[in-house]
């Protein structure tokens, strides 16, 4: 089993939340590309709406991108959304996860955050990766693969 790289990366208030700050629990950990974009958005609050199930099966859930805390700050507020978000302007954590891929972008071959989500366990080892996530089915996914774990 691969182990999670242990990130130490600043919220949209600027505190530095670091992954083994999470052990004991699972951790939902979802990269994408940029806040208050349409999938962004999406996803964000598919998240947020299924808050309730997630805790339910003791899933903390962090989000990362590379905007800044404050553009995370308007996103939460405008999403009212009830998780972490994490920067990573730097790309640390995006380039050691691998997210950081090429893509396609209006025909032209451009670098950026690929939408993908890890299942980390109680101890920091990579259960799952989801690659290539659909903004709308991401929640569905992981919930399906917890309780796939545990049925």
């Amino acid at each position: 089993m691969e182990k999670a790289y242990n990130f130490k990366l600043n919220d949209s208030e600027g505190n530095e939340v670091a992954l083994h700050d999470f052990l004991g629990q699972k951790v939902v950990v979802y990269f994408y590309p940029k806040d208050s974009t349409p999938g962004c958005t999406k996803q964000a609050c598919s998240y947020r709406d299924h808050f309730a199930e997630l805790a339910a099966r003791n899933l903390k859930v962090i989000g990362i991108s590379k905007d800044s805390a404050a553009s995370h700050q308007k996103f939460i507020a405008r999403q009212s959304l009830n998780f972490t978000l994490l920067s990573d302007p730097e790309r640390i954590a995006i380039e050691a996860y691998g997210v950081w891929q090429e893509k396609m972008m209006y025909g032209k071959k451009v670098m950026g955050v690929a939408r993908t989500t890890f299942v980390i366990d109680e101890q920091g080892n990579i259960l799952k990766r989801f690659d290539k996530v659909k903004p709308d089915q991401d929640v569905a996914q992981v919930l399906a693969f917890i309780d796939g774990l545990e049925g």
